[in-house]
C-alpha cells in the first residue's frame, strides 16, 4: 500500500467514528499524518484495525519464541501468564545467543483453569496454581537458521513465581520476616550495568491488598480480584519492590533502598563518577516518579527520590531531612516501605499515572510514559521529557510534555518504551480491552507499537508499526545487542473471554482455529531495521 492509499483508508476508518466525538476535518488530518510522515521512504505505517492477528509494517517479520503453557526446562517448568517486560543478556558476546528474562505480571483465573468465571472455587489449589504462573522466566535462547529458539536442556531456564521465597537486601526484617514468598505482578524492568536482570512489582493489591501507615497506624485493605489473601494472608508489604534477579544463578533479592510502591520499570544509568541511578515509575492515577542515587556502583547504600516536577526538584525521602516524614514514621525502614504516602507528605507532584521509563543514550534525555489519567480528562496520557541540569545524580532538572496523545498525535494511552541505536524512540500503548471499541478509543483500533524518529523530517510524529490482536496489548519492547531482533511481548489477548469460556473466545491468536488465546513472546525481524539503523 502505499502513502496515499494509507491515508485515504485511515481517513475513511476514522471518519466513520467521527460522528460519535464531534470530530473536526483539522484533528482527523492530523491523526492520518501520523500514519505516513516524510520518512515514509523507508517505513509505511500501519492503519489501525481491530482485526485478531499480530500485524506488522513491510520490512518486519516475527516468529514466537515462547507461549503461556510450554515447558522450558527438564524440570517440567512451564511459561508462566501474561507475559510482560523482556530484557536480553548476550552471552560471551555473541549476538546470536543469550538468556532472555520475561516477566509474568497476573493471571485471568478462568484462563489457568479453563473455567467459565461460576465455576471458579478459589481453593488453596487453584490460587496455588495461579501462583505458579506469575513472577518471571528466563530463558536460554539461540539464533538458528534466523530464529531464536529456547535450549531446553540448559541449566538457565528457570523460574521465578509466587512461591519462591526472596530476601530483603540488607537484612532488612519488614512485617517480622526478612524475606517474602515469591514475586508477582511484574510488569516492567531494567538490566543493571554488572548484567542482572531488575524486575518491578507492580498491582500486588489485586493479590493482597495494600497497606498503609498514617502517624503510626498501620491499616489493611482495599482487597481486590484475585482473592489470594484468603488462603495465604501475606502482609502487603512483602509486594511492590523492585527484584534484582543474577541470571547465571537464578538468586533474587529484593531491594528495599529503591524504596516499595506500585512499580512500573527501573531504569539504571551510571554517573561519570560511577554512581548508580535508577528511574521508577508509580503505576498509578495521582503516582508518582522516583529516582534512587547510590552513593556507590551498586545499591548498597543511598537515597531515594521523588520528583517535584512543578519545581524541577528531586526531593529526598529521607527520615533526618523531612520533619513531615519524621513526624510520620518512626524510621527510615516505615518511609521505604511506604514511599507513595512519604512522596505525598514531601509534596512530591502526582502524575498521569506513570509507567515505563527509559533514557536516550543519545543525550541523557529521560522519557516518561504517562499512560492517562481519566480522573484530570487526560484520557490519552502522553511522554514527560526530563532534562537533568548535569549528570544522572542531578537534584534539579527541567521537564516537559514532549509529546500530547490523542488524535494530532495518533497515539493514545503510552505505556512501555525503548531507543535503537540512533535515538530513535519505540513506544507500545495501553488502551484497557474495555474501552478500545468505545467511541472515545475506536478509532486507535487496537494496541500497537509505534516508531518516533525524534531527528529528521518526520520528528517527533508517531508511526503505527505494529497492531496486536484483539484484547491485547504489546508490551516490554528490547533490542538485542545488534538490533536486528526486537523481543516484545503479546499479553492478554482475548482476555474478555473469562465470561464464559465455553463459548469462541474473543480471540484465538496465536494457534487460531478456534484455540484457546495464549500470551507468548516473539521475535521481530526484517530488514527494515537495517534501512531505519544505518
Amino acid at each position: 500500500m502505499n502513502s496515499s492509499q494509507s491515508r485515504r483508508q485511515f481517513l475513511k476508518f476514522v471518519s466513520s467514528q467521527s460522528a460519535a466525538l464531534g470530530l473536526s476535518p483539522l484533528l482527523l488530518s492530523g491523526l492520518s499524518s501520523c500514519v505516513s510522515t516524510p520518512s515514509s521512504k523507508i517505513l509505511q505505517g500501519l492503519s489501525p484495525s481491530h482485526e485478531d492477528k499480530l500485524r506488522l509494517t513491510e520490512g518486519l517479520n516475527y516468529h514466537i519464541i515462547c507461549q503461556w503453557g510450554e515447558v522450558i526446562n527438564s524440570a517440567g517448568d512451564a511459561f508462566g501468564f501474561n507475559n510482560d517486560f523482556t530484557s536480553f543478556l548476550p552471552l560471551n558476546g555473541s549476538d546470536s545467543e543469550g538468556l532472555l528474562w520475561v516477566n509474568h505480571e497476573s493471571v485471568i483465573p478462568e484462563f489457568i483453569h479453563n473455567k467459565n468465571s461460576h465455576e471458579l472455587t478459589r481453593s488453596k489449589k487453584e490460587i496455588i496454581a495461579e501462583q505458579k504462573m506469575v513472577g518471571g522466566s528466563i530463558l536460554h535462547i539461540k539464533k538458528r537458521d534466523g530464529k531464536w529458539k529456547i535450549q531446553k536442556d540448559s541449566s538457565y531456564n528457570r523460574r521465578l513465581d509466587a512461591l519462591t521465597q526472596i530476601p530483603f537486601s540488607h537484612g532488612h526484617k519488614i512485617q517480622g520476616s526478612t524475606s517474602a514468598q515469591g514475586t508477582l505482578a511484574n510488569c516492567a524492568g531494567g538490566q543493571t550495568p554488572w548484567k542482572t536482570f531488575l524486575t518491578s512489582e507492580e498491582n500486588y493489591d489485586i493479590f493482597y491488598g495494600e497497606a498503609t501507615l498514617v502517624k503510626g497506624k498501620r491499616s489493611v485493605g482495599d482487597f481486590k480480584k484475585m482473592g489470594w489473601h484468603k488462603q495465604f494472608p501475606l502482609p502487603p508489604e512483602h509486594y511492590g519492590w523492585i527484584v534484582e534477579v543474577d541470571p547465571m544463578t537464578g538468586k533474587a533479592e529484593k531491594q528495599v533502598l529503591l524504596g516499595r510502591a506500585p512499580h512500573e520499570g527501573a531504569t539504571v544509568a551510571l554517573t561519570r563518577k560511577g554512581k548508580a541511578v535508577v528511574y521508577m515509575g508509580e503505576d498509578r492515577e495521582f503516582g508518582f516518579l522516583f529516582k534512587f542515587v547510590s552513593t556507590g556502583s551498586r545499591f548498597k547504600n543511598g537515597t531515594l527520590y521523588a520528583a517535584d516536577t512543578i519545581n524541577g526538584r528531586w526531593l529526598p525521602l529521607d527520615l533526618e531531612k523531612s520533619s513531615a516524614l519524621k513526624s510520620n514514621f518512626k524510621t527510615q525502614l516505615e518511609v521505604l516501605t511506604y514511599a507513595h504516602q512519604a512522596a505525598e507528605l514531601v509534596g512530591a507532584t502526582p502524575q498521569d499515572r506513570p509507567e515505563d521509563i527509559e533514557i536516550n543514550k543519545k543525550n541523557g534525555d529521560v522519557f516518561v510514559a504517562l499512560t492517562k489519567n481519566s480522573k484530570t480528562g487526560n484520557h490519552y496520557g502522553g511522554l514527560l521529557k526530563i532534562v537533568e541540569n548535569d549528570d544522572h545524580d542531578s537534584l534539579t532538572f527541567q521537564s516537559e510534555i514532549w509529546l500530547s496523545g490523542g488524535l494530532e498525535s495518533g497515539m493514545a494511552c503510552p505505556d512501555n518504551l525503548c531507543f535503537d541505536k540512533n535515538g530513535n524512540l519505540w513506544v507500545t500503548n495501553d488502551i484497557s480491552e474495555k474501552l478500545t471499541k468505545t467511541p472515545r478509543y475506536n478509532m486507535f483500533g487496537n494496541n500497537g507499537l509505534y516508531y518516533i524518529p525524534l531527528s529528521g523530517p518526520g520528528a517527533g510524529h508517531p508511526i503505527l508499526v505494529a497492531s496486536a490482536p484483539v484484547d491485547a496489548e504489546l508490551t516490554g519492547p528490547w533490542f538485542s545487542e545488534d538490533y536486528k531482533t526486537l523481543f516484545l511481548s503479546v499479553q492478554h489477548p482475548g482476555s474478555r473471554s473469562k465470561k464464559d469460556m465455553t463459548q469462541a473466545p474473543t480471540s484465538d491468536w496465536p494457534n487460531g482455529q478456534g484455540k484457546m488465546p495464549r500470551p507468548s513472546v516473539v521475535a521481530i525481524q526484517g530488514d527494515l531495521f537495517d534501512r531505519l539503523m544505518k
